[in-house]
């Protein structure tokens, strides 16, 4: 079924600013941020024939520039496919980046699965990616790896980063730090998470959210055979507060957990497909993404009021082959976020979470009820020259601003926002921000001069008669 035309879609707001091309393709578990200790990020991509680039900013020629730059990873054959990789910064107070690749190895009659985890110890390369690269604890695996994750956890009152893994074995790894021995080490799964036992297919995608201001997480998971289950989580009891599970009918290829405000409202004069808030409250209310290989992709609201039964369909969703990769970010400025999928049809697809403006005065009243809702409108999309694989939306020039990386099957497109919208909405908040000083400024010299002229005057006026009554 052919789509709408692209004229009733608003605009992407981002141009490439760079492409580079990789030496063979990766997939969908082949992208990873890696966040530097003084602000920013770089990337790291994977490839299946064993290679990793470093992609990052530098300055040279007094230009931001983009570079990219295999990183010589150890104990990585040559004739390896690298299935997963990610990274993250240790919890504090500890210090230094982990990396963890996962890949198979060719050992002729059989495939000889491998987790590496890479971390230097050594005072002054905790952050040394190149350093970091040549640590490394080789673990053999007894299954077919899947998504490689990190999450934070707490226990007895301390927050650490650990690494998940998905395999084929129908159950989830999970390897947490041995401070003392300097490594990695597996530990049972339900010994921190009793909500990724007894899984009913393969965890394709899993995502976890720890909810502020409490012990307490929720926990996502989509498996192969369309199954996608929710868990609210006491970490630190152990017990598996509330729990929701739907049966779809494909493969889930993500699951986001994700929050938006609950007072969005429609704002009057806005751009088409554009919406504001007033006040953001965020009440923990959390949302679900679901995309599938097959379906529509979906969005559950407010998972812990209603679990998994006010669902929300992404309109044409469907209509570009399968949703591999999606994310959920504010790339409009608004504060409110946008949804992101990214199609094996060389779609990139942009979703608001609220109706646009609407020309037709008899389309305003069922408009405005369909947004009420909570429903979803496709915004904008952007075609590509092949496949997308997997994205991410970080500050790769440390500017402050985000930038989309979109990685293809052809290789890592990095996206920026238009400097001349992004600096025309900043002169704009600036203006409003100046406005609302000085209107703050002004009502606050109204009530100074309303209490001069109370009783602060009639003191006044007495000092003022005094050389009267008592003459020099």
């Amino acid at each position: 079924m052919e789509g709408p035309p692209r004229n009733l879609y608003g605009s992407c707001p981002f141009v490439e600013d760079s492409f580079s091309r990789l030496s063979s393709q990766s997939n969908i578990y082949g992208l990873s941020a890696v966040p530097k200790p003084q602000g920013g990020c770089d990337l790291l991509t994977a490839t299946l024939k064993g290679k990793v680039i470093c992609f990052r900013y530098q300055t040279l020629r007094q230009k931001i520039r983009p570079v990219a730059k295999e990183v010589q990873f150890t104990y990585i054959p040559v004739d390896a496919e690298i299935v997963s990789i990610d990274a993250f910064n240790k919890s504090p107070p500890k210090r230094g980046l982990v990396v963890g690749i996962t890949f198979i190895k060719d050992s002729g009659d059989k495939a000889s699965p491998f987790l590496n985890i890479y971390c230097d110890y050594e005072p002054g390369s905790e952050y040394n990616l190149d350093s970091i690269a040549q640590s490394c604890l080789n673990l053999e695996l007894q299954f077919t790896p899947f998504q490689l994750c990190h999450v934070e956890v707490q226990e007895r009152g301390e927050r650490e980063t650990i690494f998940l893994l998905g395999s084929h074995d129908l159950q989830m790894h999970l390897y947490k730090e041995n401070e003392t021995l300097h490594q990695f080490e597996e530990h049972p799964i339900e010994f921190l998470f009793p909500e990724l036992t007894n899984l009913p297919s393969h965890v394709l995608w899993l995502d976890v959210v720890n909810i502020p201001g409490s012990t307490r997480r929720l926990t996502t998971f989509g498996c192969q055979n369309g199954f996608v289950r929710v868990a609210h989580v006491d970490q630190e009891s152990k017990v598996v507060l509330q729990s929701w599970k739907v049966q779809q009918d494909g493969p889930i290829s993500t699951v986001r957990l994700f929050q938006l405000p609950s007072n969005i409202h429609r704002s009057g004069g806005s751009s088409a497909g554009s919406c504001s808030e007033s006040g953001p409250a965020f009440k923990g209310n959390y949302d679900l993404l679901v995309t599938s290989a097959i379906e529509l992709s979906v969005v559950y609201r407010d998972v812990l009021k209603n679990g998994l039964e006010d669902q929300v369909i992404l309109p044409e969703s469907d209509q570009y082959d399968s949703v591999l990769c999606a994310l959920v970010a504010d790339v409009d400025f608004d504060g409110v976020k946008e949804i992101l999928l990214g199609t094996y049809g060389q779609e990139l697809l942009c979703y608001k979470s609220c109706v646009g403006s609407v020309v037709d005065p008899e389309m305003m009243e069922s408009a405005l009820a369909s947004q009420l809702h909570g429903e979803f409108r496709l915004l904008w999309r952007r075609s590509f020259q092949s496949p997308l694989l997997s994205m991410a939306y970080i500050d790769l020039t440390c500017d402050g601003v985000c930038e989309l990386a979109v990685e293809s099957l052809k290789g890592l497109h990095i996206l920026q926002h238009s400097l001349t919208k992004t600096g025309s909405l900043v002169m704009e908040r600036l203006r409003s921000r100046v406005l609302a000083v000085e209107s703050h400024g002004a009502s606050e010299k109204a009530e100074d001069d309303g209490q001069m002229t109370g009783v602060p005057g009639d003191h006044l006026e007495a000092d003022q008669e005094q050389p009267a009554e008592y003459p020099s």
